[in-house]
């Protein structure tokens, strides 16, 4: 099915503009078009080259200025604990690990008693486990990290079993270091296992986020340039979960002073070509995700299909995608 999604694609072109523009101190900062002849820009509303070229002579004629400065705070949370499913998935994501390579792993060390058991679809805490995690946050990075009540995380797929709780160390205290594994995959997993256990009964990340909105006198062009502070890090100090695809986040970036009324000065504006990407396809990680969304198999047989699908052949992988025989 996404193979024919892929197929059936058609891209379409769009084009934006960034401007790379000076403070009155100096210091510089990428902003993007939003408002062109004074009406907000569409995703997809500058089509062309013409049209972008038009785009970037109406910003680069006009004196710009801050029009306002907002700065709002707010918080990221930690991800669950791991089950079978996101175990996989984090492991594909941060190591390239295949399924049956991250489940090798993590049964030996279920065996060696270094982790609970890695089959499950659980995702709670055994109430001792939750306090010795809590104890370990408090003498690690001290009681400010620790969250005044326990995290509670429930499953809510409709087919969870939850026969086994979440997989975690089986001790709290012994980071990958004290364990002193020599296999380099029971190592990374560890590692994962344990930052992801010790993150999600952490404080929440507190951050501040900032909205620049500028323009021109006359309101036909405004350009945005967002940016975050991280003001407490949080569970962020041990861990943060991976993604699926590279994302470029302008929200991550870090604005210098601004204040309302600052002329702007315009170091460069730049038109860029874009073009819409067909659905990606699918890495073992991101299919045992969509498995899991549709219940097909368990978290016993998750790392079986993905791995007979490929040992018959009704799949290849080419840098780390699966594709359809």
């Amino acid at each position: 099915e996404r193979e024919m999604e892929i197929e059936a694609f058609n891209a379409r072109e769009y084009w934006s503009v960034k401007a790379l523009l000076g403070t009155p101190r100096g210091q510089e900062f990428e902003a993007r078009l939003v408002t062109l002849a004074g009406k907000k820009l569409d995703k997809y509303d500058i089509e062309n080259a013409t049209q972008a070229e038009l785009a970037v002579q109406a910003v680069s004629s006009r004196d710009l200025s801050v029009q306002s400065v907002e700065a709002k705070p707010a918080s990221r949370n930690p991800s669950a604990p791991f089950m079978t499913s996101t175990l996989q998935q984090e492991a594909s994501r941060k190591f390239g690990m295949g399924a049956r390579q991250t489940m090798s792993a993590a049964q030996r060390l279920y065996e060696a008693g270094h982790i609970t058991y890695m089959r499950t679809d659980g995702i709670d805490m055994a109430p001792e486990a939750v306090t010795a995690a809590r104890d370990a946050i408090t003498d690690r990075y001290g009681a400010e990290y620790v969250p005044g009540s326990p995290r509670i995380y429930k499953n809510k797929a409709k087919n969870a079993q939850e026969a086994h709780e979440c997989i975690r160390p089986t001790d709290m205290t012994r980071d990958a270091a004290a364990l002193k594994l020599t296999d380099a995959d029971q190592r990374k997993l560890y590692d994962l296992i344990w930052k992801r256990t010790l993150a999600c009964q952490m404080e929440s990340a507190r951050l501040e986020r900032t909205t620049v909105e500028i323009g021109s006198q006359d309101g036909q062009v405004g350009l945005r340039a967002t940016g975050q502070v991280v003001l407490f890090d949080g569970f962020l100090r041990v861990y943060e979960e991976g993604r699926d695809d590279d994302v470029t986040e302008d929200d991550d970036k870090r604005l210098p002073q601004i204040a309302q009324g600052d002329a702007m000065a315009k170091r460069d504006v730049t038109p860029e070509q874009h073009f819409t990407q067909p659905p990606p396809r699918y890495t073992e990680a991101t299919l045992v995700k969509r498995m899991e969304e549709l219940g097909i198999g368990r978290p016993s047989t998750y790392a079986s299909i993905v791995t007979t699908i490929q040992e018959r052949e009704y799949v290849t992988k080419d840098k780390n995608r699966l594709i359809p025989e």
